[in-house]
């Protein structure tokens, strides 16, 4: 009955075949051997981990390995064993086997930064292979891999000739009607895992490290391939459109703001308490994967980042504020746009990112200009489409091999020159606020207000930064030093910021774009979204701590507030100072499932229309189901829906389009 599956003329696939089960097998036990202080263990649940590991790899190979399937069952039979064939089949059997094993060694690698599976991440780096080659190249050594990769593959095809895998698919014994039915036995697997199967059916676990470890790479990332985008109506819990926007006009409803009329919820005019309006300058620092935990302002006892430290204690700080995702876009859209995350990539990354309602628009309208500073080119992640088209000049470090990006706004260069020291992620931090504190003393010069948004980069892996610059101890992990000299170079620019005419006159914010770590054991690893952020040099305001539970969709609307100004605000976020313990409540999200939680309370939205109730523990960080408050999950439900409809409808669009 299953004599098709051992033709000759696929022979080679065989042995494909064992070597992608072996490897697979021999990945998911190093990963599990790495990961075994974070697993709960158990030998069912172990089992079961090796069991569903090897389904989803079985569906893995079926689609990795479909082109050669197809090549091995069309070519005719005739020409079988001729130079054509030969050369077909070892062309891409080799193609195969280095894919095959680069995703393997990748897998390690993506394991180290995200202990997660290939996802969305990956996805998205694979668009921009410069940085990564270039950041692999700074964190290992790339001639190594490649060296081990091509060790690999040659391992494979000795393996293959001992087994005479490759005389034997050269034989001319079966025509193109009896291959068929092995082609057609693989396609029906490949649909059955592209129609039927979902990689979330792997979750079948409470721990995440075991979730992780029962997924296949290769699948993973097929999976976040086709899910860039995901539409909130068609796969999640909703209600009744218009119930959703009387909930967030509700929900959003303040004393000193006047809803415009429209079919708009969240659109309306916010007005300062006492009609005095003032504007100094903004100097805005969003600083890359800052823990709220490195810094000893949140408790940290090794004194990585003392500078900070002290500007948070002479701030107003929000030392319960949380970021709403996993990643730097995620934080910049809702910093910039006071949204909630929609599911899917962030709005930065999709098509329609042009003249879109954000923070630039209230700035400008007070006669300010608006600048965003990156140290690396911006064209990653779609930076410089994002705030080149929505109100901002870009100042950035373009690298040569890429083409000149029209954009609505001016573009200026860090030169070579201004560079003294760079990675590939762009130029130090110590560079960047180099070039910010000139080009700011040029601003300085027109007389007009400035609004200055700055990304950070040198606490990125490889966590590289100039010499000489910080003491870093025999105990400081890589990470640990980068965030040291992050905190140092932050040190330098607001020494030299203290001697220009212009710092009497401007503000700082400080927040992070999201934490270093947001793997962990439960389903949305709650603390690893808490976050510095804290505003210096606030006129006639001492220094104060504000615990109120809230996201960085608030920074700015809290920011206006403490400024008096009256504006036109087309977002979700709220002034903390007027929430009262009822408005409580922040968004934590990754790719595909969507937390809303107020005290300890939360909430996860996931596809299939799910979800599910939690309450979190502080002390050690956990998870622990409990009976559904409709309430909670209602409002979850009307943020998440709302702001994905707003957006899909264009009613987030800029009311000055550019």
């Amino acid at each position: 009955m299953f004599k098709f599956l051992f033709l000759e003329r696929f022979k080679i696939l065989k042995s494909f075949f064992l070597f992608f089960i072996l490897f697979s097998f021999l990945i998911r036990l190093a990963l599990f051997i790495w990961s075994f202080s974070e697993i709960s263990f158990s030998i069912l649940n172990t089992i079961g981990v090796f069991i569903l590991g090897l389904f989803f790899d079985i569906g893995s190979f079926s689609l990795l390995f479909l082109p050669i399937s197809l090549l091995l069952t069309f070519i005719p039979k005739q020409w079988n064993g001729s130079i054509l064939d030969k050369t077909a089949i070892f062309l891409f059997s080799g193609i195969t086997a280095i894919i095959m094993h680069f995703s393997f060694v990748a897998e390690l690698t993506f394991w180290d930064e995200y202990q997660k599976r290939f996802n969305f991440i990956a996805v998205d780096y694979l668009l921009y292979t410069y940085e990564v080659i270039e950041s692999v190249q700074e964190s290992y050594s790339l001639p190594l891999i490649i060296s081990f990769i091509l060790i690999l593959t040659l391992l494979f095809f000795i393996f293959s000739s001992k087994l005479k895998s490759f005389s034997s698919t050269f034989s001319k014994t079966s025509s193109i009607k009896s291959r068929l039915p092995l082609l057609g036995f693989q396609i029906v697997i490949v649909l059955f895992f592209t129609a039927i199967i979902d990689n979330q059916d792997a979750e079948q676990f409470e721990n995440q490290y075991e979730i992780e470890l029962a997924k296949s790479g290769v699948y993973s990332f097929f999976s976040a391939y086709n899910a860039n985008e995901l539409n909130y109506i068609e796969f999640y819990k909703t209600l009744e459109q218009k119930d959703v926007f009387n909930r967030i006009k509700n929900i959003l409803k303040e004393d000193n703001s006047k809803f415009d009329e429209g079919e708009n919820p969240i659109k309306r005019t916010i007005v300062g308490n006492n009609n005095k309006e003032i504007r100094p300058n903004i100097m805005f620092v969003c600083i890359e994967s800052m823990n709220a935990n490195f810094m000893k302002h949140f408790g940290n006892k090794e004194n990585l980042t003392p500078f900070l430290d002290q500007l948070a204690n002479n701030s107003y700080s929000l030392t319960n504020l949380h970021a709403t995702g996993t990643r730097t876009i995620r934080g910049l859209e809702a910093i910039t746009m006071a949204i909630p995350p929609t599911p899917g990539r962030s709005i930065i990354k999709r098509e329609n990112s042009k003249s879109l309602f954000n923070v630039s628009e209230i700035f400008n309208s007070k006669g300010y200009s608006s600048t965003f500073f990156y140290g690396g080119d911006s064209h990653f992640d779609n930076m410089l489409t994002y705030f080149g088209n929505n109100g901002f000049d870009v100042v950035d470090h373009k690298e040569e091999h890429r083409f000149e990006e029209n954009i609505a706004g001016k573009r200026i260069q860090i030169t070579d020159k201004e560079s003294t020291f760079e990675n590939a992620w762009g130029v130090c931090d110590g560079d960047l606020f180099n070039k910010v504190l000139n080009w700011t003393d040029e601003q300085e010069s027109t007389g007009k207000p400035f609004f200055n948004f700055v990304m950070t980069s040198s606490n990125h892996p490889p966590f590289t930064y100039p010499a000489n610059k910080i003491q870093k101890n025999e105990n400081n992990s890589e990470r640990e030093g980068a965030v040291k000299y992050t905190d140092y170079a932050i040190e330098q620019f607001m020494n030299k910021a203290k001697t220009k005419p212009w710092y009497k006159n401007t503000v700082f914010v400080f927040i992070a774009d999201h934490n270093a770590y947001s793997a962990g054991r439960s389903e949305l690893n709650v603390r690893k979204y808490h976050i510095p952020a804290f505003i210096y040099n606030l006129p006639n305001q001492q220094p104060k701590k504000s615990n109120k539970l809230c996201s960085q969709i608030d920074i700015f609307p809290t920011l206006f507030g403490f400024l008096d100004w009256k504006y036109k605000a087309n977002w979700f976020g709220k002034d903390v100072r007027k929430m009262q313990t009822k408005d409580e409540r922040t968004f934590i999200s990754n790719h595909r499932k969507l937390g809303y939680r107020k005290n300890n309370d939360v909430v996860i939205l996931d596809c299939n229309k799910d979800s599910r109730f939690f309450e979190w523990k502080k002390e050690d960080n956990s998870l622990t189901k409990i009976p559904m408050d409709i309430d909670i999950e209602t409002e979850a439900i009307s943020h998440y829906q709302s702001a994905y409809f707003l957006y899909k409808n264009g009613l987030l669009n800029s009311s000055n389009p550019i």
